[in-house]
């Protein structure tokens, strides 16, 4: 059995996910938060294009989680069309805490109490290996993007 002492508890949450699903992905924690794309491509060392970033909007009033790119901004109409909603904007914080558990800069794609409708940046299916946060500021994990599509079961979308 993994220690996971060293874990926040939120991030605990998302690593049962992971093993429930079937994955081995290492959840690293980072010294300093990494609430912004930029942050956790530099204390990861990857292209920023490649950090997932975990975004919760409301479509029609109803949450959705957007797992968009770190390497340009999701635009809201792109996502109204790929989604099929009439208005799509940004939940707020207390929409974010209680639909996923997890404070902004820290969503997982995974680890909230009821799984949200998901939807994928299809340029994230450029790189190798991506990295998305572990519902922690401070944590990351890596993953590819088949097992971010599987984990989620998030529909792949332009988001822009």
């Amino acid at each position: 059995m993994t220690d996971l002492s060293h874990l926040p508890e939120r991030s605990r949450i998302v690593h049962r996910h992971l093993s429930d699903a079937g994955l081995t992905a290492q959840i690293r924690v980072l010294p300093d938060s990494a609430r912004t794309a930029a942050a956790a491509a530099a204390a990861i060392g990857c292209d920023v294009a490649a950090i997932a970033n975990s975004l919760v909007f409301l479509a029609d009033g109803a949450p959705m989680l957007v797992m968009t790119s770190g390497g340009h901004r999701a635009d809201v109409a792109a996502l109204a069309r790929g989604v099929g909603a009439a208005e799509i904007v940004m939940a707020p914080a207390s929409v974010v805490r209680s639909s996923t558990g997890q404070a902004i800069g820290g969503v997982a794609p995974v680890g909230h109490p009821t799984p949200l409708p998901t939807y994928i940046d299809e340029s994230l299916q450029e790189f190798a290996e991506i990295w998305a946060a572990a519902g922690h500021p401070h944590t990351v994990m890596p993953l590819t993007f088949e097992e971010l599509r599987r984990i989620t079961g998030g529909q792949v979308i332009p988001v822009v």
